[in-house]
């Protein structure tokens, strides 16, 4: 029999209770019972990247978490970042520089330069190359993605000026 456990989350700011078995993956929780598709189940091993999402503001590999080690936390997913149905200035820079093609990469690429952008607002191309260390990419060679999160944070700097 399946040990089944109940879990509190709020998942892209709105919460949710589930009831669900102990060993459900985060990805799996969140495509499956969620219904949010955006998080990219890839090599299923933590090395990818394609299922990186936020929990309590910080990068974690869905594939390698359960669904019960969220309860009572904030995940955030690539759904979670458009407002009102418009790209934050990351995903529009990733559409102005090339930096995505088939897009596979994409949503985990983009939460993890979320949260390091949040905290680098200042980072210079190696410190961004750097931080993409943990994600695959077959399609793009990198620069272009590379050259979105560069101009995605000198965006947000000018804004706040």
């Amino acid at each position: 029999m399946a040990d089944i456990r109940a879990i509190n989350v709020s998942v892209n700011g709105r919460a949710y209770t589930r009831e669900v078995e102990t060993r459900l993956t985060l990805v799996d929780f969140l495509r499956h019972e969620l219904n949010l598709t955006g998080t990219h189940v890839g090599c299923e091993h933590g090395v990818c990247g394609a299922c990186t999402v936020l929990v309590d503001g910080a990068s974690a590999r869905a594939c390698l978490m359960l669904a019960v080690q969220c309860d009572g936390r904030e995940v955030a997913t690539v759904e979670s970042l458009a407002e009102d149905g418009r790209l934050n200035p990351l995903q529009q820079a990733f559409q102005d520089h090339h930096g995505l093609q088939c897009g596979f990469c994409t949503p985990g690429i983009l939460m993890t330069l979320t949260e390091f952008l949040r905290d680098h607002p200042d980072a210079n191309e190696v410190e961004v190359r750097e931080a993409l260390t943990g994600h695959i990419c077959r399609c793009t060679g990198y620069q272009g993605i590379v050259d979105a999160a560069l101009a995605a944070a000198k965006r947000v700097r000018g804004s706040r000026s």
